[in-house]
């Protein structure tokens, strides 16, 4: 069953999104999307998008809209205020986005975190879907856990450590393997 739910995922290749000049809407995406299903994240995002002027989002236009404006896309009071502590942590020069994209995983994710409501999933997302890394597995997901633990049983799924000896042979290429796991939690969430 496993393999023929695989055999209808689509295989693309990650695509790093070059322009350091997006990666501010991207982590706003990301912290938007942090504990939603992926339907209500794009609901929610969609609305974050519609309240800006064609759909451009800067840090300046962040921190001179109240918090009770973002707040009426769907998102929660914690959000807005995480959204605009990224703001100001990047108009503070305290995030550089120019620089991230050379940096290595462990050092964005460092850089990263510094911004209220950004953890290490959230950073891990950013990695994955925005700079095209190919090596990234988010212990931390609980979808991916849901799925590795479908496919090696609740034992080798129980701890860090036992993912991180299987997981360790995907290498380097467990983005796609997480990609892989996500697809198959989301083919057995539609049975």
């Amino acid at each position: 069953m496993i393999f023929s739910v695989l055999a209808t995922m689509e295989f693309r290749p990650l695509q790093r999104d070059g322009a350091s000049t997006g990666y501010f809407a991207k982590l706003c995406r990301e912290i938007i999307s942090q504990q939603l299903g992926s339907k209500a994240a794009r609901v929610v995002s969609g609305r974050f998008l519609d309240l800006f002027p064609k759909q451009r989002i800067t840090p300046e236009l962040i921190l001179a809209f109240p918090e009770k404006g973002l707040r009426a896309s769907g998102m929660s009071w914690a959000k807005a205020r995480y959204i605009k502590d990224l703001a100001e942590k990047t108009l503070d020069g305290d995030i550089k986005f120019k620089e991230l994209s050379h940096a290595d995983d462990e050092t964005i994710i460092r850089e990263l975190t510094k911004v209220k409501g950004i953890g290490r999933w959230t950073a891990e997302m950013f990695l994955i879907f925005t700079l095209g890394r190919e090596d990234i597995f988010s212990f931390g997901d609980l979808g991916l856990r849901k799925s590795f633990e479908k496919l090696y049983g609740n034992r080798r799924a129980r701890t860090q450590k036992s993912m991180e000896a299987i997981t360790r042979q995907w290498s380097p290429y467990r983005s796609y393997a997480s990609l892989a796991l996500w697809h198959l939690r989301d083919s057995m969430m539609a049975k």
